[in-house]
């Protein structure tokens, strides 16, 4: 594809690389930007882990989950163009993060229950549901992780935001938990841009954070989440 204004590595079981889509959207559309949707996965970054040690309960299942749903994403893209992975991440985001609070595990989002009806919704053939056991992908998806680990290095999750590629800075982040209003995306967007186009700058961080503005978290619009500790990034319970 041409070249675009920015790259955006997600996973769509995150929840931060969600609510961060949503704000990057609305920037888009304002600022008249193109958006390249790129694949990052937390099953394949922390494949080293023992998850049952390290992270809480539920986060193997969620995770591979998300590995499951990037693969269906691959092949959309190759069988279909990149920009339907635009419409095929709004909507399982969508379903997982905006219409209902969760407290499963997160494994069914993997299934093809969950994903044959959101295909269906817009307008894409149900046989891409094959790709969810299609571990072939794995390679495609294993690359993409590596090149946004490339540019921003290996101590960061999800998302990463390519800003001006290929030869623009990137970033982990930013993490935001609540979508600013539509006047004050642009603002917060260039507040960001210019710090990251500053040469020398690295980090900005804090670990606590709010839990998202999301209904899946039980938090509605207008509410604020109880903050949380998300050591390094991650809900691991172990370094």
């Amino acid at each position: 594809m041409a070249s675009s204004d920015i790259r955006f590595y997600f996973d769509p079981v995150c929840p931060f690389a969600w609510m961060t889509s949503r704000w990057v959207r609305m920037v888009a559309g304002q600022r008249d930007y193109t958006v390249e949707w790129r694949f990052i996965s937390l099953r394949l970054l922390n494949s080293h882990i023992d998850y049952k040690a390290h992270f809480p309960v539920g986060y193997e299942a969620g995770h591979t989950a998300g590995l499951r749903l990037l693969r269906v994403a691959a092949r959309t893209r190759n069988e279909h163009g990149p920009d339907t992975v635009a419409r095929l991440y709004e909507q399982l985001g969508t379903h997982i993060f905006d219409l209902r609070e969760d407290d499963s595990d997160g494994g069914h989002r993997g299934t093809v229950e969950f994903l044959a009806p959101i295909l269906t919704e817009i307008g894409l053939p149900a046989e891409l549901a094959g790709a969810l056991e299609d571990a072939s992908l794995d390679t495609v998806i294993q690359a993409e992780t590596d090149e946004a680990l490339s540019l921003t290095g290996k101590d960061v999750g999800t998302p990463i935001i390519h800003f001006d590629p290929p030869e623009g800075v990137a970033f982990f982040g930013p993490v935001i938990s609540r979508l600013p209003e539509a006047e004050d995306a642009g603002e917060l967007w260039d507040h960001v841009v210019g710090l990251a186009r500053f040469p020398g700058f690295a980090e900005l961080k804090r670990s606590l954070r709010e839990r998202p503005q999301l209904r899946s978290f039980g938090v509605d619009v207008g509410e604020a989440g109880r903050q949380e500790d998300w050591h390094g990034g991650s809900r691991r319970t172990k370094k």
